[in-house]
């Protein structure tokens, strides 16, 4: 029997506990050969908080748990498995179903949602809290305890450019995210 992908509509910042039910009820009825994979999408971001170094993992689209399940020919799920996903605790429906018969994700629409899965879990993600044109204090390095205004953010290699007021002459320097904070 072909897979195919479908999303479930959850309660919120119960995703985890939803999908660990699921797998566990489907080996309770002896289907897990029929449910393919369970997947919570999230990202793995790392933030600095009271000058502390945390990663900590986000979900990508809160509320949602994507799942693999067997289909017949024509996309449409068992009603056995069927009963048994939409009657797991914090389920709330399938997501573009208009009858007892949700629609499967499209290939592309899976290699989308996948694809952005896996590109999250590569690197951790520098979250930055700074937005061009702020004030910013510099708390680290050669520069502490210049005033100055972010000029640019570099997610990607974490860094802030600042333009800081040397010698009466406007000058940028690139700092770490975590040497600057808001004034």
């Amino acid at each position: 029997m072909p897979k195919n992908w479908f999303v479930l509509r959850v309660q919120s910042n119960k995703e985890d506990r939803v999908r660990e039910s699921l797998v566990r009820r489907a080996a309770a009825e002896g289907v897990e050969g029929r449910i393919g994979k369970v997947l919570v999408p999230s990202a793995v971001e790392a933030e600095i908080k009271g000058g502390k170094r945390r990663v900590r993992e986000t979900k990508i689209y809160p509320g949602y748990v994507m799942v693999e399940l067997d289909t017949d020919e024509q996309g449409l799920i068992a009603d056995d498995l069927w009963f048994l996903v939409r009657d797991t605790p914090g389920v709330g429906d399938f997501v573009g179903s208009n009858s007892r018969r949700p629609q499967p994700l499209a290939a592309h629409e899976v290699e989308k949602l996948l694809g952005e899965a896996e590109r999250r879990e590569e690197a951790p993600q520098v979250k930055i809290d700074f937005e061009p044109g702020e004030s910013v204090k510099i708390k680290e390095g050669p520069f502490e305890n210049f005033d100055g205004v972010v000029d640019e953010i570099l997610p990607s290699k974490g860094v802030v450019r600042v333009i800081v007021t040397i010698f009466g002459r406007a000058t940028p320097v690139e700092l770490e995210y975590w040497q600057i904070e808001s004034i």
